[in-house]
């Protein structure tokens, strides 16, 4: 098994694109770390030393907006973490005066998740397709090793390319960071809000955990593309069809989701824990547990008509 995975990852390396999806990821991301450094705002933050003042004013605003009972479900929840941040504040003299610093460009460039996800997408969308397409499958199934090994190795590299690009993007955007932005003079902790609790976090585990929430998506996605590939037999569909709903599957699932409450087993309504912390979910009443459960439904019958179909498929000449 551990020399399929590696006979697959070496396929994977020889192909020049392959270097240049990990040369784009850094070039985009040094190019937002240069605009965001000479930006023309600046990034300090001058030294307030009435900030408490300006919490207690900030809540006072926010209870007054509360007590509008036409306000949607979503404004409720950002006004109740808001007072509840300000307040665990103002208890514990956690100052907001803090410098733009190598964490907050990391948290930024944590939108390059996206890119991310495409480049697996495609490496996804067509390392089983393209085994038909070259006729090479053929060698690989002739060799004493069950269809099904072959099958997880080659998703297993996907896995590990997907986490190897997150990985160069998390290392790489530190390193940018600390370079242009530097550390912070004193260390803050990360207020982490849910169901109504503040817990303080270190900053790298937030957002590690934080890297690891946005990236569920590129995993649902990458592993449809991959089910697709193996199918259908067709790269370009893969890829057409998983780019398409990483970009409008969210869009297209919040407008059944404000019409319809079925709405909440499709894919793209659980996708994004983070509404469960930060937000509101699609669809009221669904939970995290109920999200992380769909999501688990989704993956293993995407790999059930992948090694079904693939371990069935007549491949002879």
């Amino acid at each position: 098994m551990i020399e399929l995975v590696r006979n697959e990852w070496m396929k994977i390396w020889r192909r020049p694109a392959t270097i240049v999806m990990i040369g784009i990821i850094l070039l985009v991301v040094a190019a937002i770390g240069i605009f965001t450094k000479y930006q023309e705002n600046g990034l300090t933050v001058p030294n307030n030393e009435n900030w408490k003042h300006g919490l207690e004013l900030e809540n006072k605003g926010y209870k007054e907006q509360l007590k509008d009972e036409a306000l949607p479900e979503e404004s409720v929840n950002y006004y109740k973490q808001q007072i509840a941040l300000n307040e665990y504040r103002l208890k514990h003299d956690i100052s907001t005066n803090t410098d733009y610093s190598v964490w907050d460009f990391v948290s930024d460039s944590s939108q390059l998740i996206s890119l991310v996800a495409l480049f697996t997408i495609i490496i996804a969308a067509g390392i089983v397709a393209n085994e038909f397409n070259w006729g090479t499958v053929k060698l690989l199934l002739i060799r004493p090793i069950s269809r099904t090994k072959i099958l997880l190795s080659k998703y297993i590299m996907i896995i590990a390319f997907g986490l190897l690009l997150l990985v160069v993007l998390f290392l790489f955007s530190f390193i940018l960071g600390a370079i242009l932005f530097g550390l912070p003079e004193e260390s803050y902790p990360y207020l982490a809000y849910y169901n109504g609790i503040v817990k303080e976090q270190s900053m790298i585990v937030h957002l590690i955990v934080y890297y690891g929430f946005n990236s569920i998506s590129m995993l649902m996605l990458s592993t449809m593309a991959f089910m697709i590939s193996t199918v259908f037999r067709n790269s370009s569909l893969a890829i057409g069809v998983a780019i398409f709903l990483m970009f409008m599957g969210s869009t297209a699932t919040m407008l059944l989701a404000s019409r319809f409450e079925w709405a909440k087993y499709i894919l793209f309504a659980n996708t994004d824990l983070l509404r469960y912390f930060d937000g509101v979910p699609m669809v009221s009443g669904m939970t995290i547990t109920f999200s992380i459960i769909m999501l688990i439904l989704y993956f293993c019958l995407f790999h059930f008509f992948a090694f079904f179909v693939f371990n069935k498929r007549d491949v002879a000449a």
